[in-house]
């Protein structure tokens, strides 16, 4: 039986694997303008980077593949943290507020002309963390249920919405990139944009799936977890820290994104496993795989042209969300069933 059980494991992640592979080959293949991908990567590997085709290819599509790989990963892991940490499967960071903190961290700093590089991410992490520690401070504080707690995020999530709009209105370089920003786009992504989120995110990753088995023993319930040894406040902090880190640094790449945080993590869990040392690998794969396939979708199939990647998710999320919604009960059950 065990056999069994790691064979399905490690066909799902051949699976999610080809399922990466295929959606950068095609995210560099298709667009507006018809390219030989593999002429074209002949042609640069001999130093041939001028060609009209090697330009679109280096400068417009890979950075664009890239960001919306690391976007994808970034989303699927903070939703799959957030909802062990949380005990609530109906919880992503746009579900309860982390995109929108991000957000408007991203719109103040856009209007104080700040508009890439290291500064934008971490000021949207900061953004994002004050928010999850709001709605976990507060879903604390005053007992709330699991669906409280989505109610709370939700009622945030449109009262700094609110304010991101008001900071738009008043200024009229934010609110000219404010509906891209709102849907998710990836159409004016450049490599000093997403090299910074980038690393950021590659390490929180990486420091999460170090941390698998501490998030295993903190979504037993704190009581559980406390006979265990576990020092439940302080992890319960780094998880959110690297969450919103990991929703922050998304969110000033890519706007905000929704639904990739609880759909992912959900398909992991009904197709593999809970287990937070599968769960946070196959939530980056998958993440960044469906991320970079629906972003191709929204380029190719209206061309020439382009829907904001986010229509494209919220035609998959939307469905999705009421099937949880109404399947597991507005999320009462364990976050990990």
């Amino acid at each position: 039986m065990k056999s069994l059980r790691v064979n399905k494991i490690a066909y799902i992640y051949g699976a999610a694997i080809a399922l990466l592979l295929l959606s950068v080959i095609l995210g560099a293949l298709l667009g507006s303008t018809e390219i030989s991908l593999f002429r074209t990567l002949f042609e640069m590997i001999n130093g041939n980077t001028d060609s009209p085709e090697a330009r679109i290819l280096l400068y417009v599509r890979l950075p664009r593949v890239l960001a919306s790989i690391v976007c994808g990963a970034a989303l699927a892991v903070s939703g799959g943290v957030i909802q062990g940490v949380l005990a609530n499967r109906l919880a992503s960071p746009s579900v309860i507020g982390v995109n929108a903190g991000a957000g408007l961290a991203v719109t103040l700093c856009s209007a104080f002309g700040v508009i890439g590089g290291w500064k934008l991410s971490l000021f949207s992490f900061v953004g994002a963390f004050f928010t999850v520690l709001l709605v976990s401070a507060g879903a604390k504080r005053w007992g709330a249920s699991r669906g409280t707690v989505v109610l709370m995020g939700v009622a945030l999530n449109s009262f700094i919405g609110a304010i991101s709009d008001t900071v738009a209105t008043f200024v009229p370089e934010v609110s000219v990139q404010s509906l891209n920003f709102k849907m998710g786009d990836f159409s004016s992504v450049t490599y000093a944009k997403v090299i910074p989120a980038a690393v950021l995110i590659v390490v929180s990753v990486v420091v999460l799936a170090t941390l698998s088995n501490e998030l295993d023993v903190l979504t037993l319930g704190d009581e559980n977890a406390k006979g265990l040894g576990l020092n439940t406040e302080a992890v319960r902090v780094i998880f959110l820290l690297l969450s919103a880190l990991l929703a922050g640094a998304a969110v000033s790449v890519c706007g905000l994104l929704s639904f990739v945080g609880l759909l992912v993590p959900h398909a992991v869990r009904r197709i593999a496993t809970s287990e937070a040392k599968h769960l946070i690998p196959l939530c980056a794969l998958l993440g960044a795989g469906f991320v970079s396939l629906c972003d191709t979708l929204a380029r190719t199939v209206f061309a020439p042209y382009e829907l904001p990647v986010g229509i494209i998710m919220a035609f998959f999320g939307a469905p999705f969300f009421i099937f949880i919604l109404i399947k597991g009960k507005g999320g009462h059950r364990n976050a990990g069933a």
